[in-house]
């Protein structure tokens, strides 16, 4: 029964997505069977795929990634750390360390494509097959696979035996189809960075060691089977025959499934009142009891904030998994490593289950476009995290600008010179840091700003119009600055230009402020930096009141809604601009560039004249 529902869910969505008109998306359907030994760390799996091609391109070839291909010596992680400026630290020259049976390796033993064997190449992280026939558009194929796989030590995000002793952190570890998309194949080799995915099904079982509890992405379809705390109260457990018991998952629509086993995990559950249900899977001891015991009360605090101001959660389950190597996400989960102090352990669990709206829900590829998963998740894990010390959930006080570090850190950083355009290849940095602070820093910062530019209240609208528009649809940079252009009705093309293609600064400043010939100041602001800006200007007078103005670029076609006067167009090919105020210069206490500080300026030190 479950195997005709299958065929009938994959033809209903390939339908619904082919009949998309604005971005086509590929389907498939996983059908897995894992047999896994404890004791050697190795594991046997059967996957049945059902591949739908919604493109209207005919396939001859299909790729897959091998991810644990990686973690073996002499592969292009193992070379990339070694020879990257900055390597991380978790990886170093780790992987060229691991013996035989410390390494990782997914090896393909048959592959089928609709029951007739295809030819195969295993080159590094990626199986490259040559199909029997090719696969016409809007047709589908079914590929049936038999694969054998060793977890390697735990060095990134993957692997076993992590440094806080979980057993299993089970992440990239099954043979997984590439994606193809409107820009062609992406078999990107694995060197340790980001990933892109096709949306699906996946129905997974585990056989795996009686003692083991597994948590991750999936609704359990056994529990009444399993126990393990899963079952309900009235129901006894089934005996178990031998020394496993297997584990059957069942995840719609998400593209990638990610597992966590541990024979100490504790595992605690928060139904909340949506009816979302909350997993934590630890170990318990004097470094996580006290801590993963707030933890369910303040992330259900976390969800009601997310769901109202970026989106609703479209599953009814996400589960905080200890395991990893610091935080990573996944589908309906995530690992984390978990011996914190609580604010340690909220602000990775705020920041990975922001993932589900980035990168599990929208799915850009951030492997492209980095900055559009690190950095609007950076962002919004900000605006929570700032919510959840106003609701005095976290201790320490809510901030008024909670960017103003990372605007301090990304100035200094873009004077260095070390700065890259975020328009490059996660893989392609040429070093850690610029991937870094491009990605989660500047990420963070195009939001911020963009909210300066068009103001609060059509941002926080286009914020939710982007989540309702394109999740599911995998969007690129400029499907998110065209929902931004529709909810402000101005023309931001150039910002995203500037921004995310180019590494030109932002500084602008005061030159002068003189009286005309009527008696009527006039303020002269010059355009130092390459990257133009709209400003806000703030003029005080010293009988204590304010007026405040905003000088669009012209480009914009356009003002943001404001509340103080509009001035006249700034165009961007001019250096310098004069604004006429309606008072005399004796009467000004201080006039201020962007006081709210949202504005992305290197040098704010020219920002400010004081009537001295």
């Amino acid at each position: 029964m479950r195997f005709i529902l299958s065929i009938l869910i994959v033809v209903c969505l390939a339908t619904v997505v082919e009949a998309q008109s604005d971005r086509w998306q590929q389907r498939i359907y996983y059908d897995m069977d894992i047999d896994f030994d404890v004791k050697k760390h190795q594991y046997n799996g059967k996957q049945r795929a059902f591949y739908s091609n919604n493109s209207p391109d005919e396939l001859h070839k299909v790729f897959y990634h091998l991810y644990f291909n990686a973690f073996q010596p002499g592969s292009m992680m193992d070379v990339r750390s070694n020879t990257i400026t900055d390597a991380d630290p978790r990886v170093g020259s780790r992987i060229g360390a691991l013996k035989d049976n410390e390494i990782g390796y997914q090896k393909i033993k048959s592959l089928k494509q609709n029951g007739v064997d295809v030819k195969f190449e295993v080159v590094g992280t990626i199986l490259e097959v040559i199909l029997n026939e090719p696969i016409p558009a809007n047709s589908s194929a079914v590929f049936d696979m038999e694969f054998e796989a060793q977890v390697p030590v735990q060095i990134r995000r993957s692997g076993r035996d992590n440094k806080e002793g979980i057993s299993y952190s089970m992440s990239q570890w099954y043979p997984k189809m590439c994606e193809y998309d409107y820009q062609g194949w992406h078999a990107n080799p694995y060197v340790g960075r980001e990933f892109h995915g096709i949306w699906g099904d996946f129905d997974v079982k585990i056989s795996i060691d009686k003692d083991y509890t597994l948590g991750g992405t999936g609704y359990l379809q056994n529990p009444n089977e399993i126990g393990h705390g899963y079952e309900e109260k009235s129901v006894k457990v089934k005996k178990v025959k031998g020394d496993k018991l297997t584990w059957h998952f069942f995840a719609p629509n998400v593209h990638d499934f990610m597992w966590g086993a541990d024979p100490d995990y504790t595992h605690t559950q928060l139904k909340r009142k949506d009816g979302t249900v909350l997993h934590f899977y630890f170990q318990k001891n004097d470094k996580t009891e006290e801590n993963w015991a707030k933890l369910p009360e303040i992330m259900d605090c976390a969800f009601d904030y997310i769901n109202e101001n970026f989106g609703q959660y479209p599953y009814k389950q996400y589960s905080f998994v200890q395991g990893g190597d610091g935080g990573m996400e996944y589908p309906m989960s995530t690992l984390i490593t978990g011996e914190r102090n609580l604010g340690s352990l909220v602000g990775v669990s705020v920041h990975e289950l922001m993932h589900s709206w980035y990168q599990m829900i929208l799915g850009t590829n951030e492997s492209l476009y980095a900055w559009m998963d690190e950095g609007f998740t950076s962002y919004a894990s900000a605006m929570v995290m700032n919510h959840l010390r106003k609701e005095g959930k976290l201790p320490g006080e809510a901030r008024e600008n909670p960017f103003l570090r990372n605007y301090i850190g990304f100035a200094g950083f873009a004077k260095s010179g070390m700065e890259e355009p975020l328009s490059t290849h996660a893989d392609h940095f040429t070093s850690n840091a610029a991937y870094g602070v491009g990605a989660y820093t500047k990420g963070s910062i195009f939001l911020n700003q963009l909210s300066y530019i068009v103001g609060e209240t059509t941002f926080a609208k286009g914020m939710l119009n982007y989540f309702d528009e394109w999740k599911f649809k995998h969007p690129n940079a400029n499907d998110f600055i065209r929902i931004m252009e529709k909810a402000s009705g101005l023309e931001l093309d150039w910002y995203r230009e500037y921004w995310v293609n180019t590494t030109h600064m932002i500084d602008y400043g005061i030159n002068d402020v003189i009286d005309n010939e009527e008696g009527k100041a006039v303020l002269s602001l010059q355009k130092i930096g390459v990257m133009p800006m709209p400003l806000d200007v703030v003029v005080e007078m010293k009988d204590g009141s304010k007026k405040m103005y905003n000088i669009a670029l012209r480009i914009m076609r356009g003002n943001k809604n404001f509340e103080g006067e509009i001035a006249e167009d700034w165009p961007w090919t001019h250096p310098s601009y004069n604004l006429q105020l309606d008072v005399a210069k004796e009467q000004i206490a201080k006039i201020s560039i962007d006081p709210s500080i949202k504005m992305m300026d290197v040098e704010r030190s020219n920002n400010e004249w004081q009537n001295r």
